[in-house]
């Protein structure tokens, strides 16, 4: 099993929305980022995600299961980019905000804090562990 961390904006897609969700769970589409689609690519069944809301409150709010790998993104005329389906899981009894994941220099080295702007990116476990301890899960 592997761990990601997944960024969207929750005027666009909220936990509250993905939790609404269901088992079904949905599409994680839209993502242009060739670097971010690749990673969307490396995802497997089973994989765990971080949720992260960015732009409005840059914060880790939940954790999210990949329920189906990489697809064909139906937001994508061109068909060039995929989409992974993604199921709630938990939600953090206290949100991570960016400011305490930088403060923390036992995850410092993150692309959340060196790649600010990739919308899908790797955690390593160790890292996975940190920051489920400070969100309390």
């Amino acid at each position: 099993m592997k761990y990601w961390l997944l960024k969207s904006e929750p005027d666009v897609w909220s936990i509250e929305q993905q939790i609404k969700a269901g088992i079904k769970g949905a599409a994680w589409d839209g993502v242009r980022n060739y670097q971010a689609a690749n990673n969307l690519r490396k995802m497997k069944n089973g994989d765990l995600c971080f949720f992260y809301h960015s732009n409005i409150g840059k914060e880790i709010v939940g954790i999210v299961k990949v329920i189906k790998s990489a697809f064909i993104d139906k937001t994508d005329k061109k068909k060039r980019f995929v989409a992974v389906q993604v199921r709630f899981v938990s939600k953090f009894k206290r949100a991570i905000s960016l400011e305490k994941i930088k403060k923390n220099t036992k995850i410092s080295h993150l692309p959340l804090i060196k790649q600010s702007r990739l919308s899908v990116m790797p955690i390593d476990y160790k890292s996975w562990k940190i920051i489920c301890n400070m969100g309390k899960v």
